[in-house]
């Protein structure tokens, strides 16, 4: 279901200190210290103090190998000292922690290891493009490096939909998705990013169960989150301590069963379902009126953009009306008793749901009404591909195709995820802003002077500066949207 990859570097973007040889570190070799002599000398030789900064050309989930042959050392049997940086762009490698945004969160990238000769070992686990190696060598010691490597794991099953056509960016959109979410789907759950984000936050799943389902059908990693929410949420309690997550998470259950009719997997859920939407009843009055719980903290969410805003509340009633209406079609399906879905259904379209400016929240009024009115239109129109999400991609979309022709569609998303790919992108992001684009640099190049740092100046809510995530499985959901045009 998975398989292994290395990748060697494809460039050494910084070279600093007394180094020989460094070029030697680009070429692909054994990852195995010999015992015996090489004819030449194929290894970089350390001196002092030395900074090596490394490009291996895609993002990877995993860790980095470092071959040392030989260290040379006044001090019998004593190690080197060597601090480690992971980055999902250049920059981020030669950020300190706690520098707008650089953290260790979720997976260590910034790290202290030690280093001996004639050794082959793997350190760190994180995502990550790019790596730096700081040493601080004593006088008269010298180290000889054979190798540096990333060494990880990605998702590899069979596919069931591919794009073949010959329009060169829909191809490096498709492949750049998939490779997004075959690192985030590799494990035994599904995570949101493989740097920061190592979690199943179930209501950011379904445009990730999206892309998976339309890639593979079945895939065991999205089945094993959802049985994971299911059993550390006793029902009465939301998943994730927010009420919209829940309704995803139902929302995740009938879909996986419409894309894949897998009544063995759907079955034993069913009366956690059914008590679940029962809970449901008591959040949502006989009018309409979610009844939050001042004392539990209870609060709606949508996503971080419309946090608090004039459209968060139309958007989780946009999320719960669309989890009533497809639940109940699968309790229907299996033949189960549906009476308290439609009832919830009947309670929230009591009242209207109404979009003030966000094209996420069009996006899902669509999926939960399938119809729209002018001024949402309007919205999508005028805000286009500057209006995009990552996270809400195929919802808004869909909208758009369905209101404004599916050319203009495939046009928005092209040129919002071609934004990202033009600066460097070999995986897609937590989130993306086309006005970042302006005076920023590209992310596999050290900022220039003038230049904004494209990472580290951007971002917002909880994912500021280098914390971003560069590698976020939400932002899949494009591989759903891209088959549903018959591309």
């Amino acid at each position: 279901m998975k398989k292994h990859e290395t990748l060697f570097p494809k460039r050494i973007l910084l070279c600093e200190g007394n180094i020989r040889g460094a070029e030697n570190l680009l070429k692909e070799i054994a990852l195995q210290c010999p015992t015996g002599k090489y004819p030449t000398r194929p290894w970089a030789e350390l001196l002092g103090r030395c900074s090596l900064l490394f490009d291996f050309g895609k993002e990877l989930r995993g860790s980095l190998r470092i071959v040392c042959h030989w260290l040379i050392s006044p001090i019998p049997g004593r190690t080197v000292r060597a601090r480690l940086r992971f980055g999902e762009s250049a920059a981020e490698c030669c950020a300190e922690l706690g520098e707008r945004g650089a953290c260790n969160d979720h997976a260590p990238r910034d790290i202290e290891v030690a280093l001996i000769g004639s050794s082959s070992v793997r350190f760190g686990e994180s995502g990550f493009r790019f790596a730096r190696i700081d040493v601080d060598l004593p006088e008269k010691a010298c180290l000889n490096l054979l190798a540096v490597a990333a060494e990880g794991e990605i998702l590899s099953m069979p596919v069931k939909y591919a794009y073949r056509g010959e329009d060169r960016l829909l191809a490096d959109i498709y492949k750049t998705a998939k490779r997004t979410i075959d690192l985030c789907a590799a494990g035994e759950f599904v995570w949101d990013g493989i740097k920061r984000d190592r979690l199943v936050w179930i209501g950011d799943m379904h445009p990730e169960m999206l892309a998976l389902t339309t890639l593979y059908g079945r895939v065991p990693s999205f089945e094993n989150s959802m049985l994971f929410m299911r059993d550390t949420t006793p029902v009465g309690t939301w998943m994730c301590n927010i009420p919209t997550y829940t309704a995803w998470w139902l929302i995740c259950l009938a879909d996986y069963y419409a894309r894949t009719g897998c009544a063995d997997f759907v079955a034993p859920l069913l009366p956690y379902a059914q008590e679940t939407v029962a809970a449901m009843l008591d959040f949502v009055d006989k009018d309409g009126t979610f009844l939050l719980n001042e004392e539990k903290k209870e609060r709606l969410f949508v996503d971080w953009p419309t946090r608090g805003g004039e459209d968060e509340a139309a958007g989780a009633r946009a999320i719960f009306l669309m989890a009533a209406k497809k639940v109940a079609a699968l309790f229907s399906a299996m033949a189960s008793p549906a009476g308290n879905a439609i009832e919830l259904v009947k309670r929230l379209q009591k009242k209207p749901i109404t979009v003030k400016s966000s094209m996420q929240v069009v996006g899902l009024k669509y999926m939960a009404t399938e119809k729209l009115d002018k001024a949402d239109v309007a919205i999508l129109e005028k805000k286009g591909a500057r209006g995009m999400s990552t996270f809400m991609s195929y919802y808004i979309l869909t909208a758009y195709a369905r209101y404004l022709g599916k050319e203009a569609a495939i046009g928005v998303m092209k040129e919002y995820y071609g934004g990202m790919l033009s600066r460097g992108a070999t995986t897609f992001w937590e989130d993306f802003n086309l006005a970042w684009l302006d005076g920023s640099s590209r992310i596999d190049e050290l900022p220039k002077e003038g230049e904004r740092d494209l990472h580290g100046d951007y971002g917002a809510h909880c994912y500021v500066g280098f914390r971003h995530s560069f590698c976020h499985a939400w932002s899949t959901g494009i591989l759903r949207f891209m088959e549903d045009c018959g591309l």
